[in-house]
């Protein structure tokens, strides 16, 4: 190298040439790690999971001590949960591989397997039943839930339902009346289990995804008034339910205090004692037999005693934000020209953020009683498997949008 090459590169302008060259290789050397999918929702559904499968253990390691409960170790429900985690594990893995536009295809045909599958558990000697409710298909050693699957398929179905209807979803007896005599059909077969709570976030999901859609709002307030309407006659014609809304009006009564009113009576008087930092894992004394389905449908009364008002608002900041996220992964794959795959995606975020807040609102006194399990955390085989695949697949729509984003094909 000659002597004014050397002199050249000591001035001004030849050490911010250096000094460019040197940032460009090292930029080509150390490139943006961009994620495939979005790793906080995947960790924040893994930290609900883990968190469920320890208060399962917590509020149930006592329920052998009960006679009713007297054959089985106090790790069956744990062992059994942590059994229902890997199983949901390997099917969201799997539901993680398909592709949506697959997912649209089966639609329809998922749909009437749901249906089949709800009215072939009102089939006695098939049906499973427990307390007076006829929901569960047995499988050997373990049950499976159809009301369940009918919520993910009548999501898929709702889906794919407003993408075929594009072109009519202004007309109300065209856009609306057939969706509405589907979800009819799946109401009459869950009220006959009974299971008004599966029907219930059903009919909002469905609802919910209409709207989203593009009906008419007019139309989306008919829907609203006309199912407001159906569920008040439901109540006023079942003694029993009448009867559960009075005792949350005043579960404290001489009348209700050791009948409807006893659930929710015990929920309250657990997370009084939690206070605002808890009485610690493992110290709830409501679980001890006083509180009824203290690890499914009130897990969150034995959350509220152990970890106090901090554990419940970090569960419900958990739920909103992983709510406000799978939309958000909606609106983007609409804006990608993607409207099923969008639509799935908020109807996912509607059934878990809709599910949750009826639980936390039962549990907290805030609505009525309704057999209604956490999402990702209480007891519950099928219930848990067709949430992880619910939320697989919203990873799955996710990595779908990326990849477009990225200029690939999904």
């Amino acid at each position: 190298m000659s002597l004014g090459a050397v002199l050249s590169g000591l001035t001004p302008n030849g050490m911010r040439a250096r000094l460019g060259n040197s940032l460009r290789h090292e930029t080509v050397r150390a490139p943006v790690r961009v994620h495939h999918f979005d790793p906080a929702l995947l960790w924040v559904t893994v930290a609900l999971l883990a968190w469920g499968l320890v208060m399962v253990y917590s509020a149930s390691i006592a329920m052998p001590d009960n006679p009713k409960f007297g054959r089985y170790a106090h790790t069956y429900f744990l062992s059994r949960h942590a059994m229902f985690l890997g199983i949901s594990f390997v099917a969201g893995l799997l539901a993680f591989q398909v592709k949506v536009e697959t997912w649209e295809r089966v639609a329809p045909w998922l749909f009437v397997l749901s249906l089949l599958l709800l009215a072939i558990v009102l089939v006695p000697h098939i049906g499973k039943g427990v307390n007076g409710a006829r929901r569960w298909i047995g499988l050997g050693p373990i049950s499976f839930q159809p009301s369940e699957l009918a919520k993910f398929a009548v999501l898929l179905y709702a889906a794919d339902y407003m993408v075929r209807k594009m072109d009519v979803k202004e007309r109300f007896f065209r856009a609306v009346l057939p969706m509405a005599a589907a979800v009819a059909v799946v109401g009459m077969l869950l009220l006959a289990e009974p299971d008004m709570g599966a029907f219930m976030v059903i009919a909002v999901i469905a609802m919910g995804i209409l709207f989203l859609g593009g009906v008419n709002a007019r139309m989306f307030f008919v829907i609203a008034a006309v199912i407001t309407v159906a569920f008040m006659a439901i109540i006023a014609s079942s003694d029993w339910r009448r009867e559960r809304i009075f005792a949350y009006l005043d579960p404290w009564s001489e009348k209700h205090a050791l009948g409807k009113g006893y659930q929710l009576s015990h929920s309250l008087i657990a997370i009084g004692r939690g206070e605002i930092f808890g009485v610690g894992l493992g110290g709830s004394v409501e679980k001890l037999h006083w509180l009824p389905e203290a690890h499914t449908d009130f897990l969150l009364a034995v959350i509220g005693e152990e970890f106090g008002l901090v554990g419940v608002v970090v569960l419900i900041g958990m739920f909103l934000w992983m709510t406000r996220r799978i939309m958000h992964i909606g609106r983007q794959a609409i804006a990608l020209d993607r409207v099923f795959a969008g639509l799935v995606a908020q109807g996912v975020g509607i059934w878990m953020g809709f599910q949750a807040f009826i639980n936390m609102g039962v549990n907290l006194g805030a609505l009525p009683t309704k057999g209604l399990t956490l999402p990702l955390m209480s007891y519950g085989g099928s219930a848990v498997l067709m949430n992880v695949v619910a939320v697989a697949v919203v990873l799955r729509i996710d990595y779908e949008n990326r990849t477009l984003m990225r200029g690939g094909r999904a």
